[in-house]
């Protein structure tokens, strides 16, 4: 009797455990895989094809909300229907398909509940009916909150005879939809029906709540406890992190939150080019509260809603401008459940998967501890400790001129203002490429041993087999040449005649495909600073030669939609080619006073605004190529399209001849078929 009590103890634990918010120890990695308007990328079909490249990388994908939304071309946050999963990303079919696919490459997919507010398509409270295995839901007018939309909805509720909740908002407001009243039992039955048919009917992993300052906390632990599901994460908007302290544990601790204040400190980091800043993260981020939090911290650098959209009416962008790369470092080695933001991961694809290479290879979990190394204006180091050895990671722009004993750490990684170390007790092979597909005749790969033992080797193998200490033999740091093809990598350290860990790398090598050098143009305007005569173009990056400050004096101007732009093009050389900018107006000596910040990776044809509004005293600069452009690109002034004799890529890139290539281009003004 003893032992069954204490099997049913032991299992009611284990029930607690997994019905908790978030798993504490997680070492996983989530993906955000969207942005904003990102219907090409982010389309079902499209992720799908990425699994092969997610696994082993990103254990947990957030993907839009998947149900069918009130407009026809949708982003998911004005939701209509629960049960039609048919929405601007793809069909139902292709839905649950991709996350079949995710699913058996151990990826799971986290779906974003928008409940706060609903939206009708009949009237203000039309709410559509759905049935979903012989049951029928639909919200009514009484599970609308009696002060919904400040009041707009109780004198539309006169007007026309609606009855609506007796209950106030238990939360902020929000005039776009009617706001639901999650105390009725009709809200609550709908809300639990559509999280099951979420989890185990479409196979979702978890939630991602929207908007969660709509509604009491307590709400998404219940429904959470009703679905007992492993991943939460809500959307607490707030940079104090003890207030989305305080939302978590209203939730009764069964959700996790994003870190927004992580994710400000990084910001003032960077913009302030004082690295120093990190340090207030230990007051302000969830993520490093030595108690119980650190376990419900979902830290990120950017998202959709911080990032730059364009001229997005009413909407003030507040992306990472630059140092993205180390922003994502730091991120990546720090406790907490990193989340990469889509458009971070499309620009840097192998340096980031490189650093959770790193992260996963020292086992830093979300609840792992960390120690300050160094901290200055010019960088930032901490030792984050995991469960096979401790992570040092140093961001900043002096980071990779700290000096860090070799007696105790082995490098692993080093970038653009960024760098990885481990302790050499890790004892561990080490390959500096991560799995995934490359292009080039041959692919080189640095082997290097972390090990405690000076005269540690590496042992090797290319065809997938276990290495034993008759394999191939090298020094640590040695690079290694793959050929075309695909290869299985696998490397382990040999200290003292002993065979100890390995790691396995995957990749695909394919031969560099022909190249035709491509002209884009980069227009910028400058109306609202008035730089009316001239803008210098300050250009470096890729394969570009950097020019000497203040750049290129540019006066070639045209008017496109009213506006005058000036411009000037640029030959790309190679596929992954691209060129970084500064604008600004003077001479070498004052030109500083009068410039903007940094714009990254410009790989297109593009449309750039100066805007008035300063961000560390420069000029902030929003991308509207969209705004501008009809296809990606190409100029919507008629006439001059007609004119124009050169071919365009879909993307805006300008060719310098004749395709030689098949696919779609723009061509007078028309979309030619290459074939």
């Amino acid at each position: 009797m003893k032992r069954k009590l204490a099997f049913l103890y032991a299992l009611g634990l284990s029930l607690c455990t997994l019905a908790q918010g978030w798993p504490a120890g997680y070492g996983g990695v989530m993906l955000q895989g969207f942005y904003w308007d990102s219907f090409d990328d982010s389309q079902w079909i499209v992720l799908e094809k990425k699994a092969n490249d997610f696994s082993g990388y990103f254990d947990l994908v957030w993907v839009p909300q998947s149900g069918k939304a009130a407009a026809t071309k949708s982003m998911g946050y004005d939701p209509l229907y629960y049960f039609n999963q048919n929405s601007s990303f793809g069909t139902e079919a292709e839905l649950r398909s991709m996350i079949t696919t995710f699913k058996n490459k151990q990826i799971g997919t986290i779906a974003d509940v928008v409940i706060n507010h609903h939206g009708t398509n009949n009237g203000w409270f039309g709410f559509p009916a759905e049935v979903y295995k012989g049951v029928t839901y639909q919200n009514l007018s009484t599970d609308v909150c009696a002060d919904d939309d400040g009041g707009a909805a109780a004198t539309e509720a006169r007007k026309t005879g609606a009855q609506l909740s007796l209950n106030n908002d238990d939360g902020e407001g929000w005039g776009g939809m009617r706001d639901l009243d999650h105390k009725s039992s009709n809200v609550q039955k709908i809300v639990k029906a559509y999280e099951n048919y979420l989890l185990n009917d479409l196979g979702y992993a978890g939630f991602r709540y929207d908007m969660v300052k709509g509604f009491a906390a307590s709400h998404v632990g219940n429904y959470n406890t009703a679905a007992n599901v492993t991943y939460s994460v809500g959307e607490f908007w707030d940079g104090n992190a003890n207030t989305v302290k305080a939302w978590i544990d209203g939730t009764g601790k069964r959700s996790a939150a994003f870190d927004f204040a992580f994710r400000y400190t990084v910001r003032d980091a960077i913009n302030q080019n004082n690295w120093s800043v990190l340090n207030g993260s230990r007051t302000t981020g969830i993520n490093v509260d030595n108690g119980a939090y650190k376990q419900y911290a979902v830290t990120f650098v950017e998202n959709h809603d911080v990032q730059d959209r364009g001229t997005t009416s009413g909407y003030t962008p507040d992306p990472i401008r630059k140092d993205t790369l180390a922003a994502n470092a730091y991120l990546l080695a720090m406790p907490g459940t990193p989340c990469v933001f889509y458009t971070h991961y499309l620009a840097y694809p192998k340096e980031i998967k490189a650093m959770i290479d790193a992260r996963k290879l020292a086992g830093v979990t979300n609840t792992s501890s960390y120690q300050n190394y160094r901290s200055s204006t010019g960088y930032y180091a901490n030792v984050v400790t995991g469960t096979n050895g401790n992570l040092l990671v140093v961001v900043g722009s002096n980071a990779n001129q700290l000096i860090v004993p070799t007696s105790r750490y082995t490098k692993l990684l080093s970038g653009y203002h960024y760098a990885y170390y481990l302790t050499n007790d890790a004892e561990t092979p080490w390959a500096d490429k991560a799995s995934g597909a490359y292009e080039g005749d041959n692919l080189k790969v640095k082997l290097t041993a972390v090990s405690a033992n000076a005269g540690a080797k590496l042992v090797y193998t290319t065809n997938g087999a276990t290495p034993t200490a008759s394999s191939v033999q090298v020094a640590s740091g040695t690079e290694i040449t793959l050929p075309e093809g695909e290869t299985t990598l696998k490397v382990a350290l040999l200290a003292g005649g002993v065979v100890g860990k390995v790691i396995t790398r995957s990749y695909k090598i394919a031969a560099t495909a022909p190249y035709t050098p491509e002209i884009i143009r980069v227009y910028v305007n400058t109306d609202q600073v008035g730089w009316n005569s001239y803008v210098n173009y300050h250009s470096w990056g890729g394969t570009h030669t950097a020019t000497s400050w203040p750049g290129d004096k540019v006066t070639s101007k045209t008017i496109l939609n009213g506006k005058t732009w000036f411009y000037k093009d640029y030959t790309l050389t190679k596929a992954d080619d691209y060129v970084n900018f500064v604008f600004n107006i003077g001479t070498a000596s004052n030109a500083s006073a009068n410039q903007t910040v940094d714009i990254e990776r410009v790989k297109k044809t593009s449309y750039f605004e100066v805007a008035s509004t300063k961000d560390n005293g420069k000029f902030t600069v929003n991308n509207v190529t969209s705004v501008v452009t009809g296809i990606g690109g190409v100029e919507t002034d008629a006439q001059q399209s007609k004119a124009d004799k050169y071919y365009y890529t879909l993307s805006g890139q300008r060719l310098t001849g004749t395709p030689t290539q098949r696919g779609v281009y723009i061509h007078a003004g028309k979309k030619i078929v290459v074939k």
